[in-house]
């Protein structure tokens, strides 16, 4: 794959899934029966594509708009939405229950291979798709990335002149908030090494966002595609020397059918912008507006 981007900041790392385990805007079970059998762009229809998604808005509306895509172009669809997390969705992918499903380059990788070290876009995917099983295709990767971010406020990012990571090895007594899992992971860990910071850890999970505001942590580990990053105005500091791998957008498939669903579902991933998936998630957990309603704009707005 040779899409040229730029490097998307974390601006939302939105996944921690926890961040956007609020509802799904229209819900799985409002778009099981909406278009799930549709030829609606006509020709001889192609057999059904089960498309997947985790239980969080931002992954479902990328699914809905893979389900939307084929449907124009006579493919029939089965949605399979809100499923879970890796755990709970990976043997239903690996085992050809499902066809396709939005993922991320970077947590892709580090679920088969726990000391990946690959960091920028091109380096992750590559090493990604060398440890896919045989049976599963990593279609075209995205500009588009929801990853891991450490954000600050902007008034602790003003006050202490902040941009990157680096900039904090100054400050003492800090506290990184973030899901559980966080205190093992090596953008944790390997803080002082890689950049010279020390920090304690505190578990905050689903009220990360919260207690950043509040002021009870210093520092957030948030998805970067979390339209919180937005409304709560905070500011993404820089990773430089590439602590966290980069984790774009990827459509996973069934090997069996990639080829015959590649040409659709990689136009998507050439159209979709970081920037508009993170005003995708705020039009999703700010203005309540369904999966199926965002999809649907976005591809007019953007494959006509």
């Amino acid at each position: 794959m040779s899409i040229t981007r730029t490097r998307i900041l974390p601006v939302v790392g939105l996944a921690a899934a926890a961040v956007f385990a609020l509802s799904a805007c229209g819900s799985s079970d409002s778009l099981q029966g909406s278009g799930s059998s549709g030829n609606e762009g006509g020709g001889e229809q192609s057999k059904t594509i089960v498309v997947g998604s985790q239980s969080y808005p931002s992954n479902e509306i990328i699914a809905e708009i893979y389900s939307q895509v084929l449907e124009k172009d006579g493919f029939s669809v089965e949605r399979k939405f809100a499923i879970g997390q890796r755990d709970a969705y990976m043997p239903s992918l690996e085992d050809g229950s499902i066809d396709l499903f939005p993922e991320y380059t970077g947590s892709l990788l580090q679920y088969y291979d726990k000391s990946a070290t690959a960091g920028s876009s091109d380096e992750v995917y590559d090493a990604m798709v060398k440890v896919l099983p045989d049976n599963l295709k990593a279609l075209d990767y995205s500009p588009a990335t929801d990853q891991d971010s450490y954000n600050v406020t902007a008034a602790f990012a003003k006050e202490n002149n902040l941009t990157e990571i680096g900039d904090l090895a100054s400050i003492k007594d800090l506290t990184f908030g973030g899901a559980p899992e966080l205190e093992q992971r090596p953008y944790f860990t390997d803080l002082k090494k890689v950049y010279g910071v020390d920090a304690k850890f505190e578990a905050t999970a689903d009220t990360t966002v919260d207690e950043l505001v509040a002021g009870n942590i210093q520092v957030a580990n948030v998805y970067s595609a979390d339209p919180r990053i937005k409304t709560e105005d905070l500011v993404t500091l820089e990773d430089p020397k590439g602590l966290f791998l980069a984790a774009n957008v990827v459509p996973i498939a069934n090997a069996d059918k990639a080829d015959e669903i590649a040409d659709a579902i990689n136009k998507v991933s050439e159209a979709m912008s970081p920037e508009e998936l993170v005003a995708m998630n705020v039009e999703s957990t700010v203005d309540q507006r369904s999966s199926a309603d965002i999809a649907k704009k976005w591809i007019a707005d953007n494959l006509g």
